[in-house]
C-alpha cells in the first residue's frame, strides 16, 4: 500500500509538472496575444466558468474514485449511473446559460463582449463531466497513468488550438476570440475521453447488471457527491460573484471600469497562477490520497490514515515553501520569465506567504472527502466564502482599489485551511476512541 501510494503520488506529480509546464505556456500565448484587457475579459468569464463545471459534474468524480476504491459494490454500475445524472444536469444549464447570458453580462459583470463566451460553456460542459467521471474510476482504482496521459493530450490539443485560433478569431473581434477559448474545450476534452477509454482493460465487457439501476448505488454516490458539489459550489459562486461585487463597490467608489478590468486581470492573470504554480504538486498528492484514506479509515487502519496524512503534508511544504521563498524575495524573475510582464510584484509579496497554507489546504481537504466527512469541507468552505465576501464589500468600499480582493483571499485561505485541519484531527481522535 505504501508503495502504491508513493508511486501513485510520484506519477502525478511528473505528470502535473508536464501538464502545468503546457498550461503555462497557454497562459503565456493567451496573455500575449490578447493582452491585459483582453486577458482581463476572460478573467470576468472564468468564474462562471468554473461555479459551472462544479455544478455540472455534481462532485460524481470524487464520489466514483471513493467507492471504487472501497472496492464494495458493481464499480461498472456506479459509473454508468453517474452518467445520465450529469447529462440532464448539462442540459438544464445549457439552456440556462441561453436564456440569461446577456442579462450576466450586461447587467451583473458588465461587458457586452463576454456573451458569445458564457452561451459557449454550455455546449463544453457536458465533455468535461464524462471525462472528469472516467477519471473518477481510474483514480478509485489507483491506476494514475490514465489520468497523466489523457490530461497531457488535452492540454496538448488545447494549446495547439490556441496558437492557431486566437489570431483568426482575433481578426472578427474579441468576443469570438474568448468564445473560442471557451469552445477549444471540446475538442481536447473528447480527445481525453478517447485516451481513457484506450486504457480500458481488453477483456471489458458490459452487462445487464452494469446498466441497470440501483437505488443504493444512487444512494451511496449522492451522499458523498453532493457534500463534494455543496463545498466546490460554495467556493465558486463566490468566486462567481467576486467580479460582480468588485465592478460594483469599486465603480461606486470611484474607480474607472478600465481600472477595475487590467488590475482584476493582473491579478488574476498573472498573479494568482504565479503563486498557485506549486499547487500541481499538492493537487497530485491529494488526487493520490483519496483511495488510500478512503479504505484505511473504512477499514480502521487509522495508524496508515494519519501516516498518509502527515505525508500528504509534508510533501506539499517540501515543494510549497521553496517556492514561497522565490515569490517573496525574487519574485520579478519567475513573472518576467513566465509573462514577460513586471506588474503585480506587490500583490505576489503578500500572496506568497498566505499560499503556503493554500499548498496544504489540498490533502488536508481531501482526507475530510476520503473519511466521509464532505459534510465538514462544505461546511468549512462556506464559512470561509461568507467570511471572504464581507471583507471584499468592505474593501472595495474604502478605497483601497484591488487590496480588497488580496486581503479578502488571503483570510479566507487561512479561515478554511485551519477549520478542515481542526475536523480532521477531532474525527480521527473519535475514530480512535471508539
Amino acid at each position: 500500500m505504501k508503495s502504491k501510494f508513493v508511486k501513485s503520488t510520484f506519477i502525478l506529480i511528473v505528470g502535473g509538472f508536464v501538464t502545468k509546464i503546457i498550461g503555462m505556456f497557454i497562459k503565456i500565448v493567451m496573455t500575449r496575444l490578447l493582452g491585459t484587457t483582453g486577458i482581463g475579459m476572460y478573467m470576468l468569464v472564468s468564474p462562471t466558468f468554473m461555479l459551472l463545471i462544479s455544478l455540472a459534474s455534481l462532485g460524481l468524480p470524487v464520489a466514483i474514485s471513493k467507492l471504487v476504491a472501497e472496492d464494495e459494490r458493481n464499480n461498472k454500475n456506479l459509473v454508468f449511473l453517474c452518467f445520465p445524472i450529469t447529462l440532464i444536469i448539462n442540459l438544464i444549464i445549457m439552456i440556462f446559460l441561453f436564456v440569461f447570458s446577456d442579462y450576466i453580462a450586461l447587467n451583473l459583470l458588465h461587458e457586452e463582449k463576454i456573451k458569445y463566451a458564457l452561451i459557449s460553456i454550455g455546449f463544453v460542459l457536458p465533455f468535461i463531466s464524462i471525462s472528469s467521471i472516467l477519471r473518477g474510476y481510474f483514480f478509485g482504482k489507483q491506476r494514475m497513468i490514465p489520468h497523466v496521459v489523457s490530461n497531457i493530450t488535452e492540454d496538448l490539443i488545447r494549446l495547439i488550438l490556441i496558437i492557431i485560433g486566437i489570431p483568426i478569431f482575433l481578426v472578427k473581434g474579441i468576443e469570438y476570440a474568448l468564445a473560442f477559448i471557451v469552445l477549444s474545450n471540446i475538442i481536447s476534452e473528447l480527445s481525453s475521453i478517447f485516451v481513457l477509454f484506450f486504457f480500458l482493460p481488453k477483456n471489458f465487457k458490459i452487462s445487464k447488471s452494469d446498466l441497470s439501476f440501483n437505488y443504493s448505488n444512487v444512494k451511496d454516490i449522492l451522499d458523498i457527491s453532493l457534500p463534494t458539489t455543496g463545498s466546490r459550489l460554495i467556493g465558486n459562486i463566490g468566486y462567481f460573484f467576486e467580479p460582480i461585487i468588485l465592478t460594483y463597490f469599486l465603480l461606486k467608489s470611484g474607480y474607472s471600469n478600465s481600472f477595475i478590468i487590467n488590475e482584476y486581470g493582473i491579478i488574476n492573470g498573472y498573479v494568482m497562477p504565479l503563486v498557485l504554480l506549486p499547487s500541481f504538486f499538492t493537487l497530485a498528492i491529494s488526487q493520490a490520497i483519496i483511495p488510500v484514506i478512503s479504505y484505511n479509515y473504512s477499514h480502521g487502519n487509522l495508524g496508515v490514515t494519519k501516516t498518509k496524512l502527515k505525508q500528504g503534508i509534508l510533501f506539499s511544504l517540501i515543494i510549497g515553501i521553496p517556492c514561497t521563498l522565490i515569490f517573496l524575495f525574487i519574485p520579478e524573475v519567475p513573472l518576467r520569465f513566465i509573462y514577460n510582464t513586471d506588474s503585480g510584484l506587490s500583490y505576489i509579496r503578500i500572496m506568497a506567504v498566505v499560499c503556503l497554507l493554500h499548498y496544504i489546504q489540498s490533502p488536508i481537504s481531501s482526507t475530510l472527502q476520503a473519511m466521509g466527512k464532505a459534510n465538514d469541507s462544505m461546511k468549512g468552505t462556506l464559512f470561509g466564502m461568507i467570511i471572504r465576501s464581507v471583507i471584499l464589500i468592505i474593501g472595495c468600499s474604502i478605497h483601497i482599489g484591488m487590496w480588497g480582493l488580496i486581503i479578502a483571499t488571503s483570510i479566507n485561505i487561512i479561515f478554511v485551511t485551519l477549520y478542515d485541519f481542526s475536523k480532521v484531527k477531532k474525527y480521527l481522535k473519535e475514530k480512535k476512541a471508539f
